[in-house]
């Protein structure tokens, strides 16, 4: 353990005289301080929570204390390079929505407060009885015309207030998850995420050594979902009071039928963390190929949904003018 010490501590100092940012080299030369100064590196690794999260470092602590920390920090290594994977995957997704979305509400803004109050004017002039329809849209547009601030500003505010509620007021952030794992499309798709993260960091903790319970506590803050969290306090509350494990999932009633069995499969052979990474490996694989069949639906859709509005606004306006110049005779 002494000379696994002292070749972390020397690939350490390597990384710091090497390292490009000037933020992470900090961290890195405090960590060959503290190992310098006679800490094990799960205790220099806390010193940073900001960095290592409780996850990373009780992972790191269990290599420690079962000798397996080579091969902790090898998993560790490809774990993140999952997540990483995964949060490109994600953002290449959004860009082109967000994109397309500012788009559409860029055009249906400019449409109302420019193009339609000028076309109304006109329409009025030729037409002394417009259908209802139409007058609605002059009068939706009107309204925008008078209080743009208000339309611009509404969606930023109210992303805002959810976000500051989310993390200051523990109901709304438990309805906020609760509502995200409802969602039609990405509902399903969060759900697996989690699943992916927790069965992938369950199976790292019980492989080091770790106890059912305490995987279980620690599994709590990875998942990132109030609902999630209570549901496995929940879980581990039963198993602390004798239940099985597999009956504790199935009581929580929030997880879905592949992992109830995998894990009585794993409950009986006695291999709970290849059981749970099988989890891992097909929900991974299940979020890969919804995300890419979710970026190949997404243009078409986006596109039909802009040309869908303005071809309503566009009808709406000019079919009432197109009847009256065909009644006029030359």
């Amino acid at each position: 353990q002494y000379e696994t010490l002292q070749t972390f501590e020397q690939e350490l100092t390597d990384l710091r005289d090497t390292v490009d940012n000037p933020g992470f080299r900090q961290v890195v030369a405090g960590l060959v301080e503290d190992i310098e100064g006679g800490l094990r590196l799960s205790d220099a690794l806390a010193n940073h929570p900001y960095i290592f999260d409780g996850v990373f470092v009780a992972l790191v602590k269990a290599g420690e204390q079962s000798g397996q920390l080579n091969e902790v920090l090898d998993e560790l290594s490809e774990n993140l390079k999952w997540q990483d994977e995964l949060t490109a995957q994600v953002r290449k997704a959004m860009m082109y929505p967000i994109f397309a979305g500012t788009v559409i509400l860029a055009v249906v803004f400019a449409l109302m407060i420019f193009l339609v109050p000028q076309l109304g004017a006109t329409m009025k002039t030729l037409t002394p009885n417009p259908p209802a329809s139409t007058m609605a849209l002059i009068a939706v547009s009107a309204v925008m015309k008078q209080y743009w601030y208000l339309f611009l500003g509404a969606p930023i505010g109210i992303v805002a207030t959810l976000v500051i509620l989310a993390k200051t007021n523990d109901d709304a952030k438990y309805r906020i998850d609760s509502l995200m794992l409802k969602l039609p499309i990405m509902g399903p798709l969060v759900t697996k995420i989690i699943l992916a993260r927790f069965s992938t960091y369950f199976a790292l903790m019980y492989q080091s050594g770790l106890g059912v319970l305490d995987c279980i506590q620690i599994s709590e803050k990875i998942v990132g979902n109030r609902v999630i969290e209570e549901g496995l306090q929940r879980v581990g509350r039963e198993i602390n009071d004798g239940t099985g494990i597999t009956q504790a999932f199935q009581n929580a009633r929030l997880f879905p039928p592949l992992v109830l069995r995998m894990l009585k499969v794993g409950e009986s052979t006695g291999a709970l963390d290849t059981s749970l990474l099988n989890v891992s490996y097909f929900y991974n694989r299940d979020v890969k190929e919804q995300m890419s069949r979710l970026q190949e639906m997404i243009q078409p859709i986006l596109t039909v949904v802009l040309g869908g509005v303005l071809i309503g606004i566009l009808v709406t306006v000019f079919n009432p003018m197109y009847d009256v110049i065909s009644k006029i005779k030359f």
